[in-house]
């Protein structure tokens, strides 16, 4: 068995990640970490997971790095680049949650994030969006798990910018996600008496996501990519769906961009395309590591629409991190990972 670690284990992603490596055939779990449930059982921080007799040890015990050869960083952004530092001196590896590794450019990061204090580890973290780098994710020691509104977006339109079908310029993101992902922590928009019952557009034209969308759509464009993208609340626990409008590039339409997709994903077992009349919704991913896809025409506008859906919690964050964690040790992709919904 593999030895692994979550530091920052009480959140929701890290609460996911131990559900899923709870039941991974070839991993132990011998840590858990949090600040404010250092010396407590998991059970009393989440009593549906009581049964695996684990007890939280402090973010600060740099002691701990040493019980496990892999680590997921599931720290808040600004916290977790300090923490993967001194567990890769360690010689172990890490896959880190927040973005705090997700963009290439220190300026960029800085702009959005503030001041970054492992500047060096930027351009070797590899992005790790598995069905689009997965070859680098295998050899590498530091993966920046993506975010999960990136997630939703990437998925589909690379392949479509790889094989210029759509144009770069003008595509546009209206995105919603359950209220998981803003956290645990309550906060006066996301408790339920707030959520319920409402739609709300939130951070918009200044999402943190945006760069990290436009710095992985440049590189599959080869140009600089400026997206609009606007993220919404629903008043649901989990899920994610993405509308995305862009402008096809000469006649190509739903045949050829369910083509692309077929032919970019055919190795990729996450990643499915609805067909028919069928559009996705989140209840078909919830639980899951997949991401569904769909496409129509808007032919009087010239315009492609796009449809979406991952589990913010899982293909958005947790899930996506053991698919990682699977190619960094060289075991099948699937391992260990669900693929049936919560709810059919």
């Amino acid at each position: 068995m593999h030895k692994v670690g979550i530091v920052g284990a009480s959140g929701y992603t890290g609460a996911e990640l131990i559900r899923v490596l709870a039941r991974h055939p070839r991993v132990s779990l011998e840590v858990i970490t949090s600040r404010q449930y250092a010396g407590k059982p998991l059970g009393d921080c989440y009593p549906g997971l009581a049964h695996l007799d684990l007890v939280f040890e402090g973010n600060e015990d740099e002691s701990v790095f040493s019980r496990a050869d892999l680590f997921f960083t599931a720290l808040p952004h600004k916290a977790a680049m300090d923490a993967a530092a001194g567990i890769l001196a360690k010689g172990k590896k890490v896959i880190d949650l927040s973005a705090d590794f997700r963009l290439s450019d220190p300026a960029v990061y800085e702009a959005h994030y503030g001041p970054h204090a492992h500047r060096e580890l930027l351009k070797e973290a590899v992005y790790g969006l598995c069905e689009v780098n997965g070859k680098l994710v295998r050899q590498a020691r530091l993966v920046a798990n993506p975010g999960c509104y990136p997630t939703s977006v990437l998925l589909p339109l690379i392949p479509l910018l790889k094989a210029g079908l759509i144009d770069s310029g003008g595509i546009i993101i209206d995105a919603k996600s359950g209220v998981s992902g803003a956290g645990r922590g309550a906060t006066e928009t996301t408790h339920f008496c707030e959520a319920d019952e409402s739609v709300k557009a939130y951070k918009v034209a200044s999402h943190r996501h945006t760069p990290e969308i436009e710095e992985q759509l440049g590189i599959a464009a080869n140009r600089e990519v400026r997206v609009v993208f606007t993220p919404h609340l629903m008043p649901m626990k989990r899920g994610m769906l993405a509308t995305i409008y862009c402008t096809p590039t000469g006649a190509a339409g739903r045949k050829a961009v369910e083509e692309a997709w077929r032919d970019f994903y055919s190795a990729s077992p996450f990643i499915g395309i609805a067909g028919g009349d069928v559009l996705p919704d989140t209840a078909h991913v919830a639980g899951t590591n997949r991401c569904i896809m769909a496409v129509r025409e808007e032919k009087r506008c010239n315009r492609l629409i796009i449809i979406s859906v991952i589990d913010n919690l899982a293909k958005g964050a947790s899930t996506q991190a053991v698919q990682n964690m699977n190619l960094m040790m060289g075991w099948e992709e699937t391992l260990g990972l669900p693929m049936e919904p919560v709810f059919p």
